[in-house]
This record gives structure tokens, C-alpha cells and sequence, in this order.
């Protein structure tokens, strides 16, 4: 198979990149990727001389770059080319989020059936649903209404809509995931978990928004990949995935763990004002992916985030370029 991997550099789409080689190494893989602040090739370094995989940089919003790659003929697509920093959409803003999550799939779909692409994999978000209250058991099914509320999420939201429009009018295989928060290897460092890390290794305050209490379901990242896996191969066209890692946390609670794991004290817990419009609780009801699919999360969360941990504490020269890399941006832009 010759799979078109978009957003391969960052964090979730590096993890499957490696994923894919490991478990299907007769696959020839193309990574597509912008190479924005948070797209990493240091991630992938060791494999620059594997020979069925390749990097060409690109967006996916410019389709004369995209048909000219798609044009080499691919059978599948697994988009994980985002804007994802919701911090960023509401500080920043917005525009390049639109342009990504939003007219990048658009170009994507397009481009899609132009050459043929028996199967295309939208890798989204739970934020598109929005907010569950603390004291409320539900959670997000695949039925459950779009409602997001910052402006990632409502751009993410943006894509999925075109996938579902493009599957009605015109069949395109495409599927789409909503995954609860990641977390794992080759993350960006401004990211909750390896924030708290990095921030808790220089005896640094760890920050939190308002009270702590918002609640996130965390999955690990490798467990993700098997499931984008199986919805490359067994994911039935038009249809919606939720994954979910069965992990309901607070992040006082998620700090609170890392401070021990690193054996830091607790007082370096700082509570800062809170961003607007911070949903309170996301939580991810992953039945339908386990019972036609087969996935089980296989990672259990106290050894995974302790080995998350571990890489990072191992891994100071790879944040250290990250940061050298952004200071040179910024010096640029300055």
C-alpha cells in the first residue's frame, strides 16, 4: 500500500509514521508536511535512509502542491495536518486554523478524488463536541451534536463537516476519528504534559487555568495509532470513531502525578486565571470503534505516563533544539 501521511512531523503523526514501517514494512510512505513551529523532523531523523519512506514539504491548503504529490499515485490518505494550540486560536488568531483544519481538508477531499483514493482517514477531535459538566456522567458519542466552543475546535469541526459533505454527495472513503488528548513521545513541549514535565525538571511553578478540576480523558499515543490503524484498513466509508483511553484526569490531578513521578514537591503548583471559554470535561465513550473494529487500549495509563516521563527526562536535547529553533523564528518575526 502507498499510504500519503499530511502532518507526519508532529507528534501524533510521527508516532504513526513509526507505527506503520514497524508493523507494515512492505508499505511505501510519503510524509507531507508544512514543517510549522510545531512540525519536527528531528522526529524522524532516524529514518531518512529507510527506503520506502520519503518527506516532501508541502501544505495541505496549497492544492497545486498537493495534486502534484497525490499525482504520484497513492491509495490512502491519514491527514493529521492541523493548527492544534487552542491557546494559540484564542491569542493569536484564528485565520490559520481555518485555513488548515477547514480549506486544508477541503483541499485534501478534492485532490482525493481527482486521483482516486480508495481510503482517506480524518484525524479530529473531541473539542468539536464541546463541554460536559464535572457532575455529568455522559459522554461524547458519535451522535452527539457539534458544539465547539474555542476557535481550534470550530475549525476542526469545519473539516469533519467537509468529510461528511464530500461522503453524501460524492462517496468519498473517507472516515473520521474524535480522539481524547494524546499524550506520549515527540510531543510539543508547550503542550499540558510535557509543559508540567519540562516546567517541574527546572523547579519552575507549574501553572494551572482556575481551578485544576477540568477534566481530560487521556490516551497514549501508540494506543491512538492501532486504532487509526484499523480504521485505515476495517473503517467503513462515512462513518464517525471516537477513541478514548478510558482515563478520565483532572489536570490537578495530572500535575500532581508528574511532581511525584519527578520527586518535586508539590507547592510548585501555581494557579493562574483561566482562558476564555475553557470547557470544563471532555469525556469519550470509544464503544463503537471496540465492537466493530476490535481496538482495545493496550497501554495502561500509571506505566505509560511514567514512561512518557522518562523520555523526556531522557530526551532535554531534543526540547533544547525545539527551543533554539523558536527562538531563531521569533528573532525572524521580530
Amino acid at each position: 500500500m502507498r499510504i500519503l501521511v499530511t502532518g507526519g512531523a508532529g507528534f501524533i503523526g510521527s508516532n504513526f509514521v513509526r507505527h506503520i514501517l514497524t508493523k507494515h514494512p512492505s508499505y511505501q510512505l510519503t510524509n507531507f508536511d508544512k514543517l510549522t513551529y510545531a512540525g519536527n523532523l528531528d522526529n524522524l531523523a532516524d529514518l531518512s535512509d529507510e527506503p520506502n519512506y520519503k518527506f516532501v514539504q508541502g501544505d495541505v491548503a496549497d492544492a497545486a502542491k498537493v495534486n502534484e504529490v497525490l499525482a504520484e499515485g497513492y491509495e490512502a490518505i491519514v491527514n493529521f495536518a492541523a493548527e492544534t494550540h487552542v491557546d494559540r486560536s484564542i491569542h493569536l488568531g484564528a485565520r490559520d486554523f481555518v485555513v488548515t483544519n477547514t480549506l486544508g481538508v477541503q483541499t485534501l477531499l478534492d485532490a482525493a478524488r481527482r486521483y482516486d483514493v480508495k481510503k482517506i482517514v480524518q484525524i479530529s477531535t473531541d473539542e468539536v463536541y464541546g463541554s460536559l459538566e464535572l457532575e455529568d456522567s455522559s459522554q461524547f458519542t458519535e451522535e452527539t451534536p457539534f458544539q465547539p466552543n474555542a476557535p481550534y475546535a470550530a475549525a476542526k469541526a469545519g473539516g469533519d463537516l467537509l468529510c461528511r459533505a464530500a461522503y453524501k454527495t460524492f462517496g468519498t472513503p473517507v472516515v473520521v476519528s474524535h480522539c481524547s488528548n494524546n499524550y506520549g513521545p515527540y510531543q510539543f513541549p508547550e503542550k499540558l504534559i510535557p509543559y508540567f514535565i519540562f516546567r517541574a525538571l527546572k523547579d519552575e511553578p507549574v501553572p494551572l487555568y482556575g481551578d485544576g478540576r477540568n477534566v481530560r480523558d487521556w490516551l497514549y499515543v501508540l494506543d491512538h495509532c492501532q486504532a487509526i490503524d484499523l480504521m485505515l484498513h476495517k473503517g467503513v466509508a462515512g462513518e464517525v470513531y471516537n477513541i478514548g483511553g478510558h482515563n478520565e484526569m483532572s489536570n490537578l490531578e495530572i500535575a500532581k502525578i508528574i511532581l511525584t513521578e519527578l520527586g518535586k514537591p508539590e507547592s510548585l503548583i501555581t494557579f493562574v486565571a483561566d482562558r476564555p471559554g475553557h470547557d470544563r470535561r471532555y469525556a469519550i465513550d470509544a464503544g463503537k470503534i471496540e465492537r466493530e473494529l476490535g481496538w482495545q487500549p493496550e497501554y495502561k495509563f500509571a506505566a505509560a505516563i511514567r514512561e512518557t516521563i522518562k523520555w523526556y527526562e531522557e530526551h532535554t536535547d531534543w526540547v533544547k533544539r525545539i527551543a533554539e529553533r523558536q527562538a531563531a523564528i521569533n528573532t525572524h518575526i521580530s
